[in-house]
């Protein structure tokens, strides 16, 4: 066998091995992230449903794919932590799903960077609010789902100039008698959040780090963490407290290709303590 014969058997036997894992690295579909989250202030399973940074992109006409995905899991409420809507992207697709899910589940919404940098946030806002969407800004709201009942809480996102204040009304009012819930944009600003007795805190905003390398790499970059973030995407334990940060649904709308890290939906179970 020639030389060039083999050369070309060989680049060509590279090139199917490497294909696969190719398309692996750029895969945009939707995937479900699911938790499961114990505790002894849980007397029966409530199921949530956690968005982040959707940032209007699009999944299927009229948001099918997206909202299959949640009807099928039969989750009991949805919270809607940050960058729902994009600054640049039209909104549609955001409305779309916000409208259909508000219509079917308890809808929970905090403001994230890219609502605000838009300056629409209050408009989005009142908007959400006209929907049936709660929308908190520094203060909660009970979620009873059969023996159980939880206290969501929120806070709007820094760029917004009101955090501090509503973060400080917080400290005020978050009790420990009973499951609690904080929905926060930013991940960073984690040991702020753990000053307060939070059983579960969801954040986004790192769109996971846009590259991984699974197992050995969580995240390249995430805003305003830097190169290699601590929180770019998982589970994390501390204290009495879980923090979930979602890698978000945001696709079209980045400059730098999600690399093996696909844009999730988390759903998140409540169950009683064993």
């Amino acid at each position: 066998m020639k030389k060039s014969t083999k050369q070309t058997i060989l680049a060509a036997a590279v090139l199917a091995a490497l294909t696969p894992i190719a398309f692996a690295a750029v895969d945009a579909r939707l995937t479900v992230r699911r938790y499961a989250v114990e505790s002894g202030q849980i007397a029966s399973p409530v199921r949530l449903a956690v968005l982040t940074d959707l940032h209007s992109c699009a999944y299927g006409p009229g948001q099918r794919e997206l909202l299959e995905a949640i009807y099928g899991e039969e989750v009991d409420a949805v919270a809607l932590v940050g960058d729902i809507v994009d600054d640049k992207l039209p909104e549609e697709n955001a409305w779309t799903t916000v409208s259909l899910l508000s219509a079917r589940y308890p809808c929970y919404y905090v403001t994230g960077n890219h609502e605000w940098r838009g300056g629409e946030a209050e408009r989005i806002c009142e908007q959400m609010e006209e929907l049936g969407v709660t929308v908190l800004r520094g203060d909660g709201a009970s979620l009873t789902v059969g023996e159980t009942t939880i206290c969501l809480w929120g806070v709007d996102d820094p760029d917004s100039g009101l955090y501090e204040t509503q973060w400080a009304a917080l400290g005020n009012s978050v009790k420990e008698d009973t499951f609690t819930v904080l929905l926060s944009h930013r991940p960073e600003r984690i040991e702020e959040y753990l000053r307060l007795p939070f059983d579960l805190i969801l954040s986004g905003h790192a769109h996971g780090g846009q590259w991984r390398l699974p197992g050995l790499i969580n995240g390249l970059v995430a805003p305003h963490q830097g190169l290699f973030p601590a929180y770019a995407g998982g589970r994390y334990e501390f204290d009495g407290t879980v923090f979930l940060v979602s890698r978000g649904l945001a696709r079209e709308n980045i400059r730098v290709p999600r690399i093996f890290n696909r844009p999730e939906l988390l759903v998140v179970e409540l169950t009683p303590e064993l």
